[in-house]
């Protein structure tokens, strides 16, 4: 809007003081820029410089030139360009094909003199409507010029006080730093007696726990030992026989499903009968084989076989089918888990080794506590661990804050950091499919209205205006991929405006935004009243 109205601005002046056209003799549809090459009863020179010809075939209907300069006023010339001069208006040029076309061009209708059209001088009409127009832009342009000089002021005391924090934060952090390397020479002198003291105490009841560890293991054998002894007494006379071993099948030593006297007599070491105290020589060759009659304490792990394990259907798989054979399906799945349920009442799984084993630990006992000297010299290391953390993470925390704030006041801000309260602040506008969202020298993104995830649009590029004004355009992009085609990335388009906000958005090309928004950092100084038009035909 800010171009558009310096270049209008002349016109506004000129018809907000009354200043009506002077009317200057020249030929029909010559610009009064032009009109000095075309004086009556002198040649006339085609502007090209091609050749001249008398004046009295200006206009005359039929094209001399090869500019077509010769015939302003007709549709002679195919090439030829009539001059509106819309007095009251701004003037303009037509192709000189619509003259005399019986379609009014101009609003002052002198394109139309021989046409015979009912044309109506629209002109004032239009300038009084443009004139309001500008009024209104110079208004705006005025109020977002004061507040641009109000957002320079408060960037300038925002960027010297980002400069003065950031000297102070750098002394803070000189001094974690040293603080830092002091709490690690606490730490690792704290360290040191921390490590002596746990393995002068792993020296000491390492061997002692590992002892009282084989002896309870040993007690457990022993009581387990007498147990099995009075389940294989079948008879109860204090001997375990080899008829009374090959109740036991599980005790086969090569497990061929034929137990033997033989193999049992060699598991009683070669005798046909024992008593507790040689029980007790050949037990070794039982203990690992035997299941109890009466619990299941050393029995195998029962595992599921692969045919019973079954796979949860997949959301795909359930909607293959109709849903009154799911439900009979089910049915029949429930009366079986009814019948498998009532065989699991039935059976207890034996524990498996490792749980079994786990159970052994916990019985025999975890290794003894720390003493109170050694416990004092790790909960001191501790402490000074924790507090060279914690030092360390307040170090890290006035890095990240030292780099941003370089980064704030080395940031391309326009040239008085007019536009840096843009930093850190992001702009909605809602359409009626689509909540589009703009955080200035960060991204821009679109979500869905009702419901979706997030689009990235683009992350900052740079700044992308032309090279006179590189201020009035911000570039973001890198932003999603859109389905076999380009990264997306947005445009935005910087007006003069007294609000910060974003006005519309488009998709001019597939995957490219671009994106209007308004803001008084934008806005230029307005022209002096004072400031002369140029030619009245202007007008």
């Amino acid at each position: 809007m800010s171009s558009r109205f310096h270049q209008l601005l002349p016109m506004l002046l000129l018809l907000s003081v009354g200043v009506s056209a002077v009317e200057v003799q020249r030929p029909r549809g010559v610009p009064l820029s032009k009109r000095q090459f075309y004086e009556e009863g002198k040649p006339f020179t085609c502007l090209d410089g091609s050749h001249s010809i008398p004046f009295d075939r200006v206009n005359d209907d039929y094209c001399d030139c090869q500019d077509g300069s010769d015939e302003p006023g007709t549709a002679a010339c195919p090439n030829g360009s009539f001059h509106c001069t819309n007095a009251g208006f701004r003037p303009a040029f037509i192709p000189s094909s619509r003259i005399n076309d019986g379609i009014c061009d101009c609003c002052d209708t002198t394109d139309e003199y021989n046409s015979g059209a009912a044309c109506q001088n629209t002109c004032r009409e239009m300038g009084h409507k443009e004139r309001e127009s500008l009024q209104k832009m110079a208004e705006i342009a005025k109020e977002g010029f004061v507040l641009k000089q109000q957002l320079i002021q408060e960037a300038k005391r925002g960027i010297e006080d980002k400069k003065a924090k950031l000297v102070d934060v750098q002394v803070v952090k000189k001094d974690l730093e040293e603080k830092v390397e002091a709490l690690r020479t606490v730490k690792e002198t704290a360290e040191q007696p921390e490590k002596e003291a746990k393995e002068r105490h792993l020296k000491n009841f390492t061997i002692r726990w590992y002892y009282q560890k084989a002896l309870i293991r040993m007690e457990k054998d022993k009581a387990r030992m007498a147990v099995v002894f009075l389940e294989l007494d079948d008879d109860a006379d204090g001997l375990v026989s080899v008829s009374e071993l090959l109740s036991h099948s599980e005790l086969d030593p090569d497990s061929d499903a034929s137990f033997t006297e033989a193999e049992a007599q060699g598991l009683l070491g070669g005798v046909d009968k024992v008593d507790t105290e040689a029980f007790e020589a050949v037990w070794n060759n039982l203990k690992e084989k035997y299941v109890s009659e009466v619990t299941t304490y050393t029995a195998a792990p029962v595992e599921t076989p692969p045919e019973e394990v079954r796979e949860p259907a997949s959301d795909n798989e359930s909607e293959q089918y109709p849903e009154d054979d799911v439900q009979e399906d089910e049915e029949e799945e429930d009366e079986e888990d009814e019948d498998d349920d009532q065989d699991d009442a039935d059976y207890k799984t034996p524990p498996t080794p490792a749980t079994q084993e786990k159970k052994d630990d916990d019985d025999e006992g975890t290794m003894p506590p720390y003493d109170q000297e050694t416990q004092n010299l790790i909960d001191a290391a501790q402490k000074a661990r924790d507090d060279f953390d914690e030092a360390e993470r307040a170090l890290r925390e006035v890095d990240d804050q030292i780099t941003n704030l370089e980064k704030e006041i080395s940031f391309d801000f326009g040239p008085n950091a007019e536009f840096a309260y843009f930093y850190s602040q992001c702009y909605e506008l809602s359409t009626s499919e689509y909540i589009y969202r703009l955080c200035p020298f960060n991204r821009v993104s679109q979500k869905p209205k009702y419901g979706g995830s997030e689009t990235n649009l683009g992350t900052w590029g740079k700044w992308a205006g032309p090279e006179e004004n590189v201020y009035s355009m911000m570039k973001y992009e890198h932003g999603t991929g859109c389905w076999q085609g380009p990264n997306r990335s947005t445009t935005v388009k910087l007006t003069c405006g007294k609000e910060t906000v974003v006005t519309s958005t488009s998709e001019p090309s597939r995957c490219e935004y671009l994106m209007e928004f308004t803001s008084p950092a934008i806005c230029g100084e307005p022209p002096s009243r004072d400031s002369e038009p140029r030619d009245h035909e202007e007008l």
